[in-house]
């Protein structure tokens, strides 16, 4: 029988080998967890790259220039108040080289968004593009007042495929005829293109935006080339109608603050189509930054809340491991006077930026402000901030601090068969 003095000496031993497999595994873990995504994202590259070396835009893509056999695509697009912001939209649409039903969904506005919507119309409709039309909600009963326009949307479109952007974008002219390129494929029922946000003033706020969404779709991309497509930019998203109905339609989308997630979600966890990202820039979307750092805070935390909160357990399980793993590593940092071995763990969090960081410029670096030594810089610090960034948006999000978007409270998300508006019980 051990005395005392050894049986302490063998619990302080174990705890030290437990001390370390905690501080060395989170650090391995995360950068096995990020090459593994990363290797998701070059899988998507190269599937991409298959698919626009097939032909281009030419007819052996899939996509015939003219003829009864071109399949139809509807363009719906929710409006809520955007008169300051959709007028780059608007030109770009005109300049599409593939013909599409466009539908605006006009969602309550109050300012001068709907005379811009008729103007466009009759400007389409000049240019040929006669399938143009607006559809005007006077009522919107929520929750998602966003969800609910498209729903409204899709239900009036006629499309073969439904190809999804927003008020505040601005598509390149072959924005239609790219994402079409894409679905040749029968068994792909959804494709979710890169969005950019244009830096739109000077200093590292504006910059950070660009940066910030970059990574994002790394992240996007990274899990759909797993198989574990959770999320994607609803701005630049195209599904397929018997994709759509195979998934319950979209009314069987569970309210979310991230609709464009939940609907990603629905048809991957259908299992009968899949889900593809796109990871050349040709269909890329530029979106206008937020002025304030309120208004940035308030659509990430969205963002994360439609992870987080996700009514789809795997996505709800891959975002929030992803999010544990970076905020536990940033939090180790103010322990580090105190436990100094807990190094690995925040110099995982940042090897992984690294990474990203490589992985942004190496595909979209077109897409991203370039500059000199100054702007070097600014990415640099932009590196270690979107770790720290992340960490705040986990913490408000379990803290469930409420989300304003447009005027709106976004209600808690429905998750484990709550009610949207409900909090979930203990």
């Amino acid at each position: 029988m051990c005395p005392p003095a050894a049986e302490a000496a063998i619990s302080a031993g174990e705890f030290v080998i437990l001390y370390d497999i905690f501080r060395y595994g989170h650090g391995v873990f995360f950068v096995a967890l990020q090459t593994a995504l990363m290797f998701g994202f070059f899988l998507e590259w190269l599937r991409d790259r298959r698919v626009c070396a097939s032909g281009g835009v030419t007819e052996s893509a899939g996509v015939p220039k003219s003829g009864a056999e071109r399949p139809n695509v509807s363009v719906v697009i929710p409006i809520h108040n955007e008169s300051r912001r959709m007028e780059g939209l608007l030109r770009s649409l005109l300049e599409q080289d593939y013909p599409a039903e466009i539908i605006f969904v006009d969602d309550r506005s109050t300012d001068e968004s709907s005379a811009m919507l008729v103007r466009f119309v009759a400007d389409a409709a000049e240019r040929g593009m006669k399938d143009c039309r607006v559809i005007t909600l006077k009522e919107n009963p929520g929750p998602n007042h966003k969800q609910y326009a498209l729903t409204r949307g899709i239900a009036g479109a006629r499309g073969e495929y439904l190809l999804f952007t927003d008020g505040d974008c601005e598509v390149p002219p072959g924005w239609i005829r790219a994402m079409m390129r894409r679905m040749v494929d029968t068994g792909v029922g959804a494709v979710i293109g890169p969005v950019f946000k244009k830096k739109q003033g000077k200093g590292f706020f504006f910059l950070y935006q660009c940066y910030d969404h970059a990574v994002r779709y790394n992240y996007l991309a990274g899990a759909i080339g797993l198989g574990a497509a959770g999320g994607g930019f609803g701005n630049n998203l195209i599904i397929s109608r018997k994709a759509l109905d195979a998934a319950g339609g979209y009314e069987a989308v569970p309210p979310s603050p991230t609709e464009d997630a939940a609907l990603i979600s629905q048809i991957r966890s259908g299992g009968k189509y899949r889900v593809r990202a796109i990871a050349l820039p040709d269909a890329a979307v530029e979106t206008k930054a937020e002025n304030s750092w309120k208004a940035f805070i308030a659509q990430t935390l969205r963002w994360n809340n439609g992870g987080v909160f996700s009514p789809e357990p795997l996505t709800r399980f891959n975002f929030n491991l992803l999010m544990l793993v970076i905020s536990t590593g940033i939090l180790a940092i103010p322990l580090l006077p105190f436990f100094p071995g807990l190094w690995p763990m925040p110099a995982g969090v940042f090897i992984v930026m690294i990474e990203n960081t490589i992985a942004a410029f190496g595909l979209f670096r077109s897409k991203l402000p370039k500059g000199g030594v100054l702007l070097t810089l600014g990415y640099f610090a932009a590196l270690l901030f979107t770790p720290l960034y992340f960490t705040l948006m986990t913490i408000m999000g379990y803290c469930r601090i409420k989300v304003m978007w447009k005027g709106d409270q976004i209600p808690v998300i429905r998750q484990y068969g709550e009610e949207p508006t409900q909090r979930r019980r203990p």
